[in-house]
Parts: structure tokens; C-alpha cells; sequence
């Protein structure tokens, strides 16, 4: 993926949970399909992804869960807000993907939905694996560690 601080992204949203309960293994790019004013939508109200997530059928990625408000301003077509949408990812990784989520524990999951600088909505997914109770408490003990030892460092660092 390319650097987001060089390059033109608008992020519409991002799913903050996933790196508290999920270990995240791979990261892909994929293209999802939008019908009628949903690329309005996404563009001025977002969307929520907290509570979706991806499955391969047919050799084809869908994604479940995700809304989309509906465009105030559009006529008579409104489709449905949570509706099943399909991913665009090349014949090779849709079969990685498949042959891994068969394996116990692993899932796939969106982490952000994002405009490329030519304009085309995308959306970041990732094959995970689910993390256990203690598991997150582990690392949230390992994360409040890290930061008291910044902050002696950072006091020891400016009295020298």
C-alpha cells in the first residue's frame, strides 16, 4: 500500500476495535461495488464498519454489515443500508483468503474505507485472528509499560 502521508487518501471511516481484538496477519486493497448515490453517501455522512466483516462464496468476497446512510438528496432509488456489497480483489488472493479463513479462529475484517486520488472508494480489509480475553489484557499491560517508560525516559532525558 502506498504511503497515506504522500499520496491524496480521504479515509471515510475506520474500525478502532479490530487492533484491540484481533491480531492481524495480512492486509489487502480491495474495490467494492456501489449502487446509486451510495458513492454520494459515503463521500459527505461515511459509514460504520464496526460491526462488519468479509466472506468468500463462489470465489467472490462479500461484505456484510457495513451501512451506508441513505442520500437525502436522491430520487427514487434507495438502496438498502446494510445490503451485502462485493469486494474486488484478483483470483489469487480471493484463494489465499479462502484457504486460510478455513483454518479455526481466522476471520476477515475491514479496517477502514478510503477514496483513492483518482476518486474510486476502496476498502481495506485483513485476514485476522480473533484474540482471547487474556491475550488483551496482556497487551494492554504491555502498552500502559511502554508508555510509563517513555515518560522516566523522557524526564531522565531532560534533566541531562
Amino acid at each position: 500500500m502506498k504511503n497515506e502521508k504522500s499520496s491524496k487518501i480521504k479515509i471515510v471511516a475506520t474500525n478502532r476495535k479490530v487492533y484491540r481484538d484481533y491480531d492481524i496477519i495480512e492486509r489487502y486493497d480491495a474495490g467494492i461495488i456501489l449502487c446509486g448515490n451510495e458513492v454520494k453517501s459515503l463521500r459527505t455522512h461515511g459509514c460504520s464498519i464496526d460491526e462488519s466483516f468479509a466472506r468468500v462464496e463462489n470465489n467472490e468476497v462479500f461484505l456484510y454489515n457495513m451501512h451506508i446512510p441513505e442520500f437525502e438528496k436522491s430520487s427514487y432509488f434507495k438502496p438498502d443500508p446494510k445490503r451485502v456489497r462485493k469486494l474486488l480483489l484478483h483470483k489469487k488472493e480471493i484463494e489465499r483468503l479462502f484457504g486460510l479463513t478455513q483454518k479455526k479462529g481466522f476471520t476477515i475484517i475491514p479496517l477502514k474505507v478510503f477514496f483513492t486520488e483518482r476518486g474510486l472508494a476502496k476498502v481495506e480489509i485483513a485476514l485476522a485472528k480473533g484474540r482471547l480475553l487474556y491475550d488483551k489484557r496482556k497487551k494492554i499491560k504491555e502498552e500502559i509499560v511502554n508508555r510509563y517508560i517513555q515518560r522516566v525516559l523522557k524526564r531522565y532525558h531532560k534533566k541531562s
